[in-house]
């Protein structure tokens, strides 16, 4: 893969489309766009190597970190980056933003200190801050379409709450959130946010959004941008955490690599490790872990990327079939041959079986990397009950799942992190079925019993376009 060792050097980062039908662009048009005109998603033209830097950058506080990484891929200037990140950070609860705990035989990296209690306000507090001063910068105005299995939606909505230059529509699967992923989001009164459940699942609302984004016209009318990991900043602010948890544990082990297990749905979190293993993040196994929508697990295992039904688990936000950011690593599988990525991707969504032309006995370089497990129901339970008990832990359903496989792949020389993506308190029936006892948080108690807005909708593109077009006028 292409690098530079300093941005000074070529200071211009810009964004191509895994696709190649699309001009490149900046960064702030990277995020404003979201997904690319041509329906791929926007990767950086290349990928800075740090690896001169890691000593440094093993004693920066996150937010100093932050800074150094966001730098190589946007073009800020630097005060205005500071300010980003010190108004997103400072809605987290614990000063250190992203603490790593010792747990038995793993350290968790706990991502769910920030307002809506999951991993999912790491990037989304930067995203909606970069969009504020964007849109600022341009007086313009952004109409954001989302899509959620759970943590996402609530996380984009408390981003961009009251903001007056953004409107947000999100829609989320009825019935298939946790009860509490539902409240945090139709729980938000602000006259910017619109909540719609619909009637089908996560890839139903999911496919609604990526065939709005497509229609170029309709999009660019409506001003429509996106906060779904399809969004590159997304990732972007995700990268960081790794090497902050990466650099920290190595510090304090001697270590010469470390290993991340991470509870994977739509590919963007362990994406994010990919990247920073790219850059120069000593990283021994990247090890994804999936519930039975195993998809992704099935991928990395025997190259089988077959959709099936999606299946309603104890951790819904895992609760997928057609993984967004695979693209994005499908882009590095095949060589940056964006001509073969676009044929197989169209194909796929055309219902086609999936066929890359991958040798599942032909290793590549960007597989090496990943390793790959599941974990099911009895597995979950297992794990948090077990985590309690020996190391009085309490493991959320999707962080257990990681945990689960992440115990099958432990390494001696390789200290094990595991990825906490939500805290335990946003799962009570399953931690309650799990240990006996519910877990509670305060912020979620406040919840209960208030008033709620949300539009109730079929499996219906036009009816999400109506809305839309109603809202913006």
């Amino acid at each position: 893969m292409n690098s530079d060792n300093d941005q000074h050097e070529n200071p211009a980062m810009n964004y191509i489309s895994t696709r190649g039908e699309t001009a490149p662009m900046g960064f702030q048009d990277a995020v404003l766009t979201g997904l690319a005109p041509d329906g791929g998603l926007l990767v950086p033209e290349r990928i800075p190597d740090v690896r001169d830097r890691l000593e440094a950058w093993a004693d920066l506080s996150y937010q100093d970190l932050s800074f150094e990484v966001l730098r190589l891929f946007t073009d800020f200037e630097d005060d205005d980056l500071r300010g980003i990140i010190e108004r997103a950070y400072a809605t987290f609860r614990v000063p250190e933003i992203a603490p790593v705990v010792e747990a038995g035989p793993v350290r968790i990296l706990e991502l769910f200190h920030g307002p809506t209690l999951a991993f999912k306000d790491m990037a989304m507090q930067i995203l909606a801050n970069v969009f504020e001063v964007v849109l600022a910068k341009r007086d313009a105005r952004l109409n954001i379409l989302g899509s959620t299995s759970g943590d996402t939606g609530s996380a984009a909505i408390h981003g961009v709450r009251g903001k007056e230059r953004i409107n947000i529509f999100m829609m989320h699967p009825d019935g298939r959130t946790s009860p509490l992923q539902a409240l945090q989001m139709t729980s938000v009164l602000d006259a910017n946010v619109h909540n719609m459940a619909v009637d089908g699942t996560f890839d139903d609302c999911q496919g609604i959004m990526k065939s709005i984004f497509r229609d170029v016209s309709f999009k660019e009318q409506y001003s429509l941008g996106a906060v779904n990991s399809v969004n590159w900043c997304r990732v972007l602010a995700q990268i960081i955490y790794y090497f902050y948890a990466g650099l920290k544990v190595q510090r304090e082990t001697g270590a010469k690599r470390v290993r991340f297990a991470v509870p994977t749905g739509n590919f963007g979190n362990i994406l994010a490790g990919f990247y920073a293993a790219q850059m120069g993040l000593p990283v021994g196994k990247l090890i994804l872990a999936t519930n039975e929508n195993d998809i992704l697990s099935r991928f990395f295992k025997s190259r089988d990327y077959s959709r099936a039904g999606v299946v309603a688990t104890l951790s819904p936000s895992m609760d997928i079939q057609a993984a967004s950011n695979f693209e994005r690593y499908l882009y590095y599988r095949l060589d940056r041959d964006a001509a073969k990525v676009a044929t197989v991707m169209r194909a796929t969504e055309a219902g086609e079986e999936f066929d890359a032309g991958l040798d599942p006995y032909a290793p590549h370089h960007a597989d090496v990397l990943f390793t790959a497990g599941s974990g099911d129901t009895a597995a979950t339970l297992h794990r948090i009950r077990e985590w309690k008990f020996y190391y009085d832990y309490v493991l959320d359903p999707h962080t257990a799942v990681g945990v689960h496989v992440g115990m099958q792949h432990l390494n001696h020389d390789e200290p094990m992190i595991c990825l906490a993506t939500a805290h335990p308190a946003k799962f009570p029936s399953a931690i309650e079925d799990a240990i006996g006892e519910a877990a509670v948080h305060p912020v979620l108690d406040a919840l209960k019993g208030g008033k709620t807005r949300c539009v109730k909708l079929g499996n219906d593109e036009s009816a999400v376009r109506k809305i839309i077009e109603q809202t913006v006028g």
